[in-house]
């Protein structure tokens, strides 16, 4: 009798968690703070991989320094898949996003760029 109690009022629970998140009710959505908003910044090139003879999209290891409201001159660097004809250099600077102060976790926003996994 206690067990089918117990059950009772986990599932009541989870009914009210989902009625909840489904109505928007207070701090519901993507997890308890929202989602954060990503500011806008810079990244100056320092270092590139070899640019490869062949023709289409292949691999490309940046690092450089991420500039931006609340960062300055942090080293990174991230693997991407990049379109070799619009294959980047030293000194190059290329737009980034990343959440507020964490530009380790920066986004490339570049024509010739793309996620490593996936598009």
């Amino acid at each position: 009798m206690l067990l089918q109690i117990g059950f009772i009022v986990v599932l009541a629970g989870v009914v009210i968690v989902l009625i909840t998140r489904y109505r928007g009710g207070p701090r519901a959505g993507a997890g308890w703070r929202g989602a954060p908003q990503l500011e806008s910044g810079t990244l100056y090139v320092t270092g590139v991989s070899p640019r490869p003879a062949g023709q289409g999209e292949e691999f490309v290891t940046l690092t450089g320094n991420v500039s931006g409201p609340t960062v300055a001159n942090e080293t990174v660097y991230g693997r991407f898949v990049w379109d070799v004809n619009q294959w980047p250099s030293p000194g190059d600077q290329l737009p980034v996003a990343y959440p507020p102060g964490k530009p380790d976790r920066w986004q490339l926003s570049h024509p010739g760029a793309r996620p490593l996994f996936g598009s």
